[in-house]
């Protein structure tokens, strides 16, 4: 343990400031103790200054003094402070030392040095430990005194103040033209902000700003996001000495100028009402004020305290109180700090003679409303033997020392036979296993049989049941707790997935054991990502799949065009997931998702809080009208050409819309009737009584909740008055893709749904019995064993198919139909059509993961044909990044207990023959020319790159030097394992910020024609600046000097290069595409990290390539993507040299020699002046790399 911040001269205290171990010794008095501290104090036997029962009279509500002790006799104390966790009262003094001192009786709990040189200015207490600061350093310690950082100040400094604006962030001021805002996180100055007039000795905030007072008189209030000057208080002519805020108030007190006499202290208070920011009357006090604070009671008291020790307590609108003066009792030592604790109970003095008081309004002080319980050290246990009492009966014998002989053996010394160690019998291996196994020498290979998890063996002997844990599981909404408690078990598949990361990230994740199709998953790490499974539902819909890819407008952010880049990499990948991050990071910017409560909080999401069942249903409504608005937004100017046919109507409102006539009829007679268009029903259950349960077929509920009926109170403009009425809705004609809210929110609804399935379960076997008022389970009740294909219609009440038809007089049928059955010629010129079912989203409840929402679809010809080249339909279900084939009847099976069904989709058969289903990439050459900056500071002598003209317009095959850099929006979230090893449960969130394309060829070659600084309104925690060069400021366009635009144009001209078939060269490009949200196919991709590696090798840095290949050295300060892109083309060539030039062996033997330099020189660059550590060069010259970089530099320089 590093004990170097701790106080050396703790050794020099007087025994009575830590106890005697001796009860007999007399308490010796410390000689550094003056008479007048010791006034109405005496030491107890444990050597700690306690109150004099006789001397201590406290009235209730009134401040007297409690306690009073000698910190360090004769050293100024600077600071005090109470803690706002644990009951402590923290002091600093002049010479850098710190104390604390538990409750009211101020019994020292911990005292170090915090520093050496420099008097302690401040404290601030946190969740963890306790910020320090003095004039040139910040410091935070734990309460016990250990170092957790310690944070010098530029040269120059004089800090007086600091001030926390959130739990990570503080603002720290002094007597300087600067403020400093410090991030606690990372440890380091996130932005330093000039101040007009220096010197900010005190800063205070409320809800809306932040106050800076100056040594000059004034009072500024700043904005706490900009830190601009938003108002500005002369409050006086001389000096400020303390302000205090509260509520719609701010006091000050200070110096007055008086001409030649200097200045001197003004008992007038200057008063500021905040809501007309102007001066209200001057307070008139009695006493000379260096402090003031707001002791808000009953009204708003101010605490005015002079620097003899006087105290007044006064209203601030009021008249001040002779009879309201005080006296701290100082012994004629001055005041020189004041704070008040955070219950507003206690007051704390400290003087220039290191004493420091107490004062409370009552006898019982805390020092917080809701204090945590104090660690103190473990009481030192002095060795010696108690005294034994013979004549007690239960005295143990075994406190008697008795000496060990060997002659006698021991009762605990067992037989070596019965202490010997046997490891556990290891279990039989699998027959399968033995039989397909092939042996090599005397190593044996046999095919995994997937029986068990991988490098798993389990110590059991008896089969084990691989589908189920044996866990009790109580069933939360919207079943309740009402009932018996069950074991009810949740198949493995339909569980929540989650990604195992290791040192390699994904790379050593095995998605292909989850998923065996080409389909491609999502991840589900990503914030929100509970909508994955309505994401691949509008995905396996062909008319919105190509409508999104045919879609392309302006706006910045648009879920319609993120969802068409989405399915793009969808159509592209083969079986590897894909995460949403972009489509989630425009849904969490749409004010309507916000206000439906759709955007969920990390913490929400993780203890599973949420109520997915109902937030899918919100989600899934919120979409569909979402497309529905943007696609028919297509008629207003566009900023792409290319883009989807300009007329009004939207394929969302053809594809789901349904013409509804809303009927309202008045008691007197007056009947209203309205049109709209809806896009999804929502199912209305009857009343029912649990232990009469009425039989009703789906179909019935579905007709009466589409065409629903009810009474409620409107407005009739007949009667000019709210009356009941009676509102009815019908259609006129049916959608296509039939949408269906199930609203299974409560156990009422789940119920009568478990029981409707009873019923039909029991009709499909003959039978009929009605189901139990609990819900129990009738499987095998009565004796009756089912068969297979009998058991699987269990839970299934909604059917595959349902015709559906609106009559010649306007109104609707709709009834269940055979699967495999058509309709006749009669029945399709009445109007009648077949609607099959095609997805189901139900809402699993398990009580350890909080729950998680699949999807069972039906993925039609089209993509079997795209993705495996057969014509199949099949069932599957999508679990993220889990895909698996299912059976039909499993789709529609809803076992409530654990399966609850939130969405169903009806598609009317053959519907795609009314659509276009061609996409047509919209995303033309126009993206790559000359665009403005979003920063309103860049000019055109800052630009760093330039744009590609016409003529140079990248072709397939082309090479294009790529790179990017990023910051980071979440820390990763980790835990150690007993072992000691990291486990990362959850990745840090990254976003790009800096995406560079260089040529790759022709005579402006390494000239950057893309560098596109990503502005971000999401909140930055890490700028990465040591990796990625990017500064607090770049990403702001109020500020920023850099060609600044938004993801979604770079993401397009990122697209267009991929879709034009160009060939990408950089390091490390894996996650610069992951980050960035793009698929690349392989064979446009040069990744200069795998080109120079050798299996089962280390990966190796760029810098460290570009020194030993190109005698370059990069990545000096910070990186630049621009020289990266560069240096990953020169390494592309310098491989292409090294194939042609000897071929594979050539290319092995320079791979070896890297190798062997990277061992020696332990994978670390030297300094640019050592010359004699340049690397020894394999066969040929190399310089042509260098002179090629050189010449790209000058043509950029000329350009």
């Amino acid at each position: 343990m590093n004990f170097d911040g701790l106080d050396q001269g703790m050794g020099d205290y007087s025994p009575t400031l830590h106890g005697s171990l001796d009860t007999g010794m007399e308490p010796s008095m410390d000689p550094r103790i003056t008479q007048n501290m010791m006034q109405g104090v005496e030491m107890d036997s444990e050597g700690l200054a306690v109150e004099v029962p006789e001397s201590v009279h406290l009235l209730e509500g009134m401040f007297s003094e409690l306690h009073s002790v000698a910190a360090e006799v004769g050293i100024p104390v600077t600071a005090t402070h109470f803690d706002l966790q644990e009951e402590l009262l923290w002091m600093g003094n002049h010479r850098g030392h710190a104390s604390s001192f538990f409750g009211p009786t101020m019994g020292r709990y911990s005292s170090f040095q915090v520093n050496s040189a420099d008097d302690i200015r401040q404290i601030h207490s946190l969740e963890t430990g306790v910020l320090f600061l003095s004039k040139t350093n910040l410091k935070c310690c734990t309460r016990g005194g250990f170092v957790m950082f310690d944070y010098p100040m530029d040269e120059g400094a004089d800090m007086h103040s600091l001030l926390m604006t959130d739990t990570n962030t503080l603002i720290m001021g002094g007597l300087h033209n600067y403020i400093v805002e410090f991030d606690l996180n990372t440890v380091q100055e996130t932005q330093k902000v000039t101040v007009e007039m220096p010197g900010v000795a005190i800063m205070r905030q409320s809800s809306r700003f932040f106050f800076c007072g100056h040594t000059s008189g004034k009072v500024t209030l700043r904005d706490m996001r900009t830190f601009k000057t938003e108002h500005e208080f002369d409050a006086f002519s001389g000096s400020l000495s303390d302000f205090d805020v509260h509520g719609n108030l701010l006091a000050a007190c200070g110096f007055s100028s008086r001409g030649m006499n200097g200045l001197a202290c003004d008992r007038f208070l200057m008063v500021y009402d905040l809501r007309m920011m102007r001066a209200v009357t001057p307070l008139q006090v009695h006493v000379d004020p260096l402090f003031l604070r707001f002791i808000p009671t009953y009204t708003s008291r101010l605490a005015i305290i002079s620097q003899s020790g006087q105290c007044q307590f006064c209203e601030p609108t009021g008249l001040a109180n002779v009879a309201d003066v005080f006296h701290v009792n100082t012994g004629g030592q001055l005041l020189m700090s004041f704070d008040v604790s955070s219950s507003k109970q206690a007051l704390a003095f400290g003087d220039s003679g290191g004493g420091v008081h107490l004062w409370s309004d009552a006898p019982e002080v805390s020092y917080n409303d809701y204090s945590r319980e104090t660690e103190f050290a473990h009481p030192c246990l002095v060795d010696s033997l108690h005294q034994l009492d013979w004549n007690h009966e239960l005295l143990p014998l075994s406190l008697i020392p008795t000496p060990l002989t060997s002659a006698e053996q021991l009762l605990s010394d067992w037989p070596t036979p019965m202490v010997t160690p046997r490891p556990r019998r290891s279990p039989a291996v699998d027959p399968e296993i033995l039989r397909t196994m092939k042996t090599v020498g005397f190593i044996g290979y046999a095919a995994n049989q997937r029986t068990r998890p991988r490098n798993q063996v389990p110590y059991k002997i008896k089969e084990v049941e691989l589908d189920y844990d044996n866990y009790n599981q109580v069933p939360e909404s919207p079943i309740g707790r009402e009932e018996e408690t069950h074991l009810y078990m949740v198949p493995k598949k339909y569980r929540k997935v989650t990604i195992k990361y290791s040192k390699l990230g994904l790379e050593d994740f095995d998605f292909k054991h989850y998923n065996r199709t080409l389909f491609a998953g999502l991840e589900p790490h990503i914030p929100n990502a509970y909508c994955n499974c309505m994401i691949q539902v509008l995905y396996f819909l062909e008319p919105i799949r190509c409508l999104v890819q045919n879609h392309l407008c302006q706006k910045e952010f648009c879920l319609a065009c993120e969802l068409g880049f989405l399915f793009h990499m969808l159509d592209l990948s083969r079986g590897d997931p894909c995460q949403a991050s972009n489509f989630l990071r425009a849904f969490r910017t749409i004010p309507e998702a916000s206000a439906l409560g759709l955007i969920l909080a990390d913490s929400d999401e993780q203890t599973g809080k949420a109520r997915l069942g109902r937030l899918i249903q919100s989600w899934n409504r919120f979409i569909l009208t979402q497309l529905h608005q943007e696609t028919q937004e297509q008629e207003g100017p566009q900023a792409y050409r290319g883009a989807s046919s300009s007329s009004g109507e939207s394929v969302i409102g053809r594809l789901f819309g349904c013409e509804v006539e809303n009927s309202s009829l008045c008691r007197c007679g007056k009947e209203t009737v309205r049109t709209s268009l809806t896009l999804l029903f929502t199912m209305h259950y009857p009343e029912h009584n649990p232990h009469a349960v009425k039989e009703h077929d789906f179909v019935e509920i579905l007709k009466k909740s589409i065409c629903l009926e009810q009474s409620t109170q409107a407005w009739c403009e007949n009667c000019e008055k709210y009356q009941p009425t009676v509102q009815t809705r019908n259609i006129r004609c049916l959608p296509d893709v039939l949408v269906i809210n199930c609203e299974v929110n409560s156990a009422k609804e789940a119920e009568f749904w478990r029981a409707q399935a009873e019923y039909a379960f029991n009709k499909a076997n003959g039978l009929f019995s009605s189901p139990t008022s609990s819900g129990e389970d009738m499987r095998g009740s009565e004796g009756i064993t089912f068969n297979t294909r009998a058991e699987d219609l269990r839970h299934v009440w909604i059917p595959l198919t349902m015709k559906m038809t609106i009559s010649k007089t306007q109104s609707l049928e709709v009834v269940n139909w055979p699967e495999a059955e058509e309709l006749s010629t009669a029945e399709e010129e009445d109007g009648a059509c077949l609607f099959d079912l095609v997805v189901t989203v139900p809402h699993l409840l398990d009580a350890r993961t909080g729950g998680n929402l699949v999807a069972h679809i039906k993925v039609g010809e089209t993509y079997h044909v795209r993705k495996e080249g057969v014509t199949h339909q099949q069932w599957y279900l999508f679990n993220d990044f889990l895909i698996e084939p299912v059976d039909k009847t499993e789709a529609a099976q809803f076992d409530v207990n654990w399966k609850v069904p939130a969405i169903l989709y009806y598609a009317k058969r053959n519907y795609h023959s009314k659509y276009d289903l061609r996409i047509k990439n919209p995303i033309e050459a126009s993206v790559l020319l000359t665009e403005a900056s979003l920063a309103r500071k860049q000019r055109k002598s800052h630009a760093t790159f330039i744009p590609l003209m016409v003529s140079e317009m990248p072709q397939a095959g082309d090479l294009v030097g790529l790179d990017a850099e990023f910051v980071t929006l979440n820390q990763e979230e980790a835990e150690l394992r007993s072992d000691g090893t990291k486990s990362t449960i959850k990745p840090s969130q990254m976003s790009v910020a800096r995406i560079t394309c260089v040529r790759g060829q022709g005579t402006n070659e390494g000239v950057p024609f893309i560098d596109d600084y990503i502005s971000t309104q999401e909140q930055v925690v890490d700028y990465l600046t040591q990796y990625s060069g990017i500064k607090p400021g770049d990403l702001d366009a109020k500020i920023s000097s850099k060609h600044l635009t938004t993801l979604k144009s770079t993401y397009l001209k990122l697209r267009f290069l991929i879709d034009t078939g160009v060939r990408f060269v950089g390091h490390g490009l894996q996650k610069d595409f992951r980050v960035i949200n793009l698929l690349v196919l392989k064979d446009q991709v040069v990744d200069t990290v795998y080109l120079f590696h050798m299996p089962r090798k280390r990966m190796i840095s760029l810098r460290f390539l570009a020194w030993y290949f190109l005698d370059l050295n990069i990545q000096g300060e910070t990186h630049d993507s621009i020289e990266d892109a560069r240096t990953a083309l020169q390494l592309y060539r310098k491989y292409l040299e090294l194939s042609r030039g000897g071929g594979t062996d050539e290319v092995r033997k320079a791979l070896k020699g890297l190798y062997e330099k990277g061992r020696k020189m332990d994978w670390k660059v030297p300094e640019a002046d050592a010359g004699s550590m340049r690397p020894a060069r394999a066969k040929g010259s190399w310089r042509n790399g260098r002179g090629s970089n050189e010449s790209c530099r000058m043509r950029a320089r000329r350009r």
